[in-house]
């Protein structure tokens, strides 16, 4: 399958999930979905964070953008009374130093509160930090599923069981004879939930087990190729819960600034050929020129058919409000913020359109 139907696919699964999800039961809790995010040892195609609909909205204070580790590291153990820094937050095991400069960070997003006492900074909270992050759920998009690309997806699968960073794994796949599914996946770790995609909507084949992440998960560093030659043993590591925990958090984070709508903040909208098309599924990116719907590698500026909007397309209200590019841009974003409760209100300011 070409990187158009791949990335089709991938969009058409983010759609709906936020529509949807979770399949065949009634929403209990406020969702986010983004896509393309991980860890350095493993990124998903699709992700799912089920909220706190409170911790949610609380999230919202802290403004759009995400708070990186750094970040987290001070404001989640920020005082509610002045304190000094270093009696206030816990020993980061780095450096003061690189502490300040989060505090200093975190106080010029007016998100933090600091003052000079002497010679010492003291900081204060404005809002205490919400425990918002009820779920994590990671979907594999496989579209075009043969023999080998189930066998590579196995491995995949089975070092995301092993980890347990997720609540729940699912793997995401173009419907057809469930029976053949069954048959491409049977290495596939009864762990991971399947999904059929079809046209008609989205069918679950296989109910996922729930992941302990509240458990120490295990790194698969590396496993024997299976060769008759290979006698080696397989090499792994342990992650600790607290390590888990942070990183579940700033997967959270980039999911709540990014979301999966933001394929527009890596490609070109600001070309005449580009478009939104309304589909049955929501809207999809298109390429007028190429007569596809464009990927981030595809859609750039060295692309040989770019061509700049004609500056008569951006004259009622230029530079203020721009052209159909900047158009696009605004309705993704208002799309993405509706799905952040609160935070149209919080940073009203920074609302377009």
């Amino acid at each position: 399958m070409d990187a158009d139907s791949e990335f089709v696919f991938e969009l058409r699964v983010c759609q709906w999930a936020e529509r949807e999800w979770p399949p065949g039961r009634q929403r209990r809790r406020p969702i986010i979905v983004a896509r393309q995010l991980g860890t350095q040892y493993r990124r998903w195609d699709t992700i799912i964070i089920e909220c706190d609909p409170d911790g949610l909205r609380e999230r919202a204070n802290f403004g759009s953008d995400r708070l990186d580790s750094d970040l987290l590291d001070v404001l989640r153990f920020a005082p509610a009374e002045w304190a000094w820094y270093q009696d206030a937050l816990p020993d980061p095991g780095y450096p003061w130093r690189y502490v300040r400069e989060s505090i200093h960070r975190a106080a010029d997003r007016g998100i933090l509160e600091t003052r000079k006492r002497g010679r010492r900074l003291e900081i204060r909270r404005k809002w205490a930090y919400p425990d918002w992050v009820e779920r994590i759920v990671a979907i594999e998009n496989k579209p075009d599923l043969d023999a080998s690309a189930a066998r590579a997806l196995a491995a995949q699968i089975e070092q995301d069981v092993a980890l347990a960073l997720a609540d729940e794994v699912w793997i995401a796949t173009e419907g057809g004879e469930n029976r053949r599914l069954r048959a491409l996946l049977e290495d596939v770790p009864v762990e991971a939930g399947i999904l059929a995609v079809e046209a008609g909507g989205v069918e679950p084949i296989w109910q996922p087990r729930s992941l302990v992440v509240s458990d120490p998960g295990t790194l698969i560093d590396e496993r024997p190729s299976g060769s008759e030659y290979d006698a080696s043993a397989a090499r792994f590591s342990y992650a600790d819960p607290d390590w888990k925990h942070d990183k579940r958090l700033e997967i959270a984070e980039r999911a709540y600034e990014r979301g999966w709508r933001s394929y527009a903040d890596t490609m070109r909208p600001d070309c005449r050929h580009f478009r939104l098309v309304d589909v049955e599924s929501g809207f999809l990116p298109y390429c007028d020129a190429k007569s596809c719907h464009q990927t981030a590698s595809v859609c750039r500026g060295a692309c040989g058919d770019f061509e700049p909007e004609p500056p008569v397309w951006r004259t009622e209200g230029w530079p203020i409000e721009g052209g159909p590019g900047s158009g696009i841009k605004r309705l993704l974003d208002r799309q993405r913020r509706r799905k952040r409760p609160g935070l149209a209100a919080v940073n009203s300011g920074d609302e377009t359109g």
